[in-house]
């Protein structure tokens, strides 16, 4: 078995294992965003994350002002402070969080460029479902979730 196979089959630390930790908020039902967060652990050598599947009740207990919909658009990274890094922002808080990490840090911090790591994320996310071979979600409502966002909304990361 593969070092990402042993990580993806391994259960992750939740907030109450890791108290104190950075809580990763990803969608648990996407075959992508699992795999993507299975792989986390290795990265993160000094046990500084814990996770959560958005679709988890757990997540309304600790975080009641989080919407449900916001969570399906972008992952969120609630850090030890109460901190809150959504999307491509999450991506390039961890590039300094972990040490592993750190040889990204130096691409994903270029001056201007966060407005094409968001893009690029928003791309990626909104077909996950798609990308993953997932031709269903919970009740087919999947659709709901990623429909394209009229002139007016935006995303938390903004």
């Amino acid at each position: 078995m593969t070092t990402a196979a042993l990580e993806t089959a391994r259960p992750l630390p939740t907030p109450a294992e890791r108290p104190g930790s950075d809580v990763v908020i990803y969608d648990g039902e996407c075959r992508i965003c699992t795999a993507q967060v299975g792989r986390l652990p290795w990265w993160d050598c000094r046990k500084r994350l814990s996770y959560l599947s958005l679709h988890d009740p757990e997540v309304a207990r600790r975080y009641p002002d989080l919407k449900h919909d916001d969570l399906m658009r972008e992952m969120l990274i609630v850090d030890r402070l109460g901190g809150r890094h959504w999307g491509a922002e999450a991506i390039r808080y961890l590039s300094v969080r972990l040490r592993r990490l750190w040889w990204l840090a130096p691409v994903l911090w270029l001056p201007g460029t966060m407005p094409l790591w968001r893009w690029m994320y928003r791309q990626i996310a909104n077909r996950r479902y798609k990308f993953g071979k997932l031709d269903e979600c919970a009740d087919g409502a999947c659709a709901v979730h990623f429909a394209p966002r009229g002139p007016g909304e935006s995303s938390k990361s903004e």
